[in-house]
């Protein structure tokens, strides 16, 4: 009796163990899949370079053309947009004293969730697709994305952190968020950009 007793109470201890190992399972799993929509994977398929060399190019040869803004007051520079196939090219350039000490770039489709936003509309910079730090003295900073087929409108947030004369935080001149902060983005239609004979939109 005595050993039917122990074998009993020996079964009901595994079972316990095995139950509190399978939850313990689940639990895990489900954190996992929430830490993973909380910290959705990156965009991976573009390239950066930078340079300490801003371009000469004229600007009327770029796609769309729209001011770098650093402190809400200063004109730094340009971001410019470029078009060829599938490849879009966003480029950072900075004027006179002024260097790019990171980026970061969100490309949407203009939707109204387009952007990673916060409740009080304030961009999550951190959640942007695209980003880098860079060398310093790094004037002009290049994302090169292969983004697929480009038809009609894409929406833009270009983020720079900005240092030379002062540390300043950057953006390209557009429209604001709708928060308290004063973050921007901009809209250009890329419909005939890859067109040599259209000519440029300016911000």
């Amino acid at each position: 009796m005595k050993r039917i007793t122990k074998l009993s109470l020996l079964s009901l201890g595994l079972l316990f163990f095995g139950c509190n190992i399978e939850k313990l399972e689940q639990s895990q799993t489900q954190s996992q899949v929430l830490s993973e929509k909380k910290t959705p994977e990156k965009n991976k398929d573009f390239d950066v370079s930078e340079s300490d060399n801003s371009s000469s190019t004229d600007l009327e040869d770029n796609c769309y053309t729209t001011r770098l803004i650093a402190g809400q007051h200063y004109d730094i520079g340009t971001v410019t947009i470029d078009v060829e196939g599938d490849i879009l090219t966003v480029t950072y350039t900075t004027n006179g004293d002024w260097v790019l000490n990171a980026t970061h770039l969100h490309v949407s489709s203009c939707e109204e969730d387009g952007f990673p936003v916060t409740g009080a509309n304030n961009p999550k910079i951190g959640h942007f697709d695209y980003a880098s730090e860079h060398e310093e003295s790094t004037t002009q900073v290049i994302y090169t994305i292969d983004i697929g087929e480009i038809t009609g409108e894409l929406c833009f947030a270009a983020h720079a952190e900005a240092g030379g004369p002062s540390e300043e935080t950057a953006w390209a001149e557009g429209e604001g968020f709708g928060g308290n902060s004063w973050a921007m983005y901009f809209v250009a239609d890329l419909t005939d950009c890859d067109d040599e004979d259209t000519p440029p939109t300016y911000g």
